[in-house]
């Protein structure tokens, strides 16, 4: 509410159909007047502050941590470059399933959306595959001995028991032999398939999660920001001026 206090107001001729003549008007909020950071303040810029978004928090409930004051909202709003808050902010666990739901249904919620690779080492711990590029189902990689020759063909990766629930979909299969040791598996195969599935309802956690980290507006910066941002929502004197608070429409109707 404080933000839309502090918007100037339009002078708007009237759309009512009991107006006495083309003259009335009407005063009603400018919701086109609004502001934005700089662009040249860049999100890494020492003003702003990483913030993780609790599960259901709101912008009203942030501000009111962040400076004392929910009707501040406006400020972690427009410090975040937040435009559409129905799309960037984080959804509450409950919203999320909700919306899963809706989107893929009961069962299908929890179908592949698309699967991952998994980190894979030789056994000199050297990196052979990185986690968290996308691939086909079917993808393999040859091992040790087909890549550099010889007989070694040693792998280390996650043990498959420690990667999720979500078994079979989720899995580090090789053609050879394996064994477990605590978190990792270490296989002898000459090719193993080092990918794991994610699921719908995975995909969409995935995403909001992204959401909960912000970089609001810095307490101390904040006085600075509210007299700049009562500044900007003043009107220039121009043609339609009335007063820094209110403007008027030009009379569109061709006949009074």
């Amino acid at each position: 509410m404080a933000y839309l206090r502090q918007l100037p107001n339009i002078r708007y001729q009237s759309p009512l159909s009991h107006k006495k003549s083309s003259k009335d008007f009407i005063v009603i909020k400018n919701l086109f007047r609004r502001n934005k950071l700089l662009d040249a303040i860049k999100p890494g810029s020492n003003i702003f502050n990483a913030f993780l978004i609790a599960d259901g928090a709101r912008p009203d409930t942030v501000a009111e941590e962040l400076y004392g004051d929910a009707e501040l909202d406006f400020v972690v709003i427009i410090s975040c470059g937040i435009t559409n808050l129905r799309d960037q902010w984080p959804l509450s666990s409950k919203e999320l399933y909700e919306y899963v739901e809706e989107k893929y249904g009961l069962a299908g919620m929890h179908e592949i959306h698309h699967y991952e690779t998994l980190e894979v080492r030789d056994e000199n711990n050297c990196l052979i595959l990185p986690e968290g590029q996308v691939v086909d189902k079917d993808f393999k990689i040859d091992g040790p001995a087909a890549r550099y020759g010889g007989s070694g063909n040693k792998w280390s990766g996650p043990n498959p028991s420690s990667i999720g629930t979500l078994d079979p979909d989720k899995h580090l299969s090789g053609s050879g032999t394996q064994y477990e040791s605590g978190s990792s598996t270490t296989y002898t195969g000459e090719t193993i398939s080092p990918i794991v599935g994610i699921s719908n309802f995975d995909y969409e956690t995935i995403k909001n999660e992204v959401k909960r980290e912000i970089r609001p507006l810095k307490r101390s910066f904040l006085q600075m920001f509210l007299n700049e941002h009562e500044t900007i929502m003043k009107y220039d004197r121009n043609s339609q001026y009335i007063s820094n608070t209110l403007i008027t429409t030009e009379n569109t109707n061709l006949m009074t």
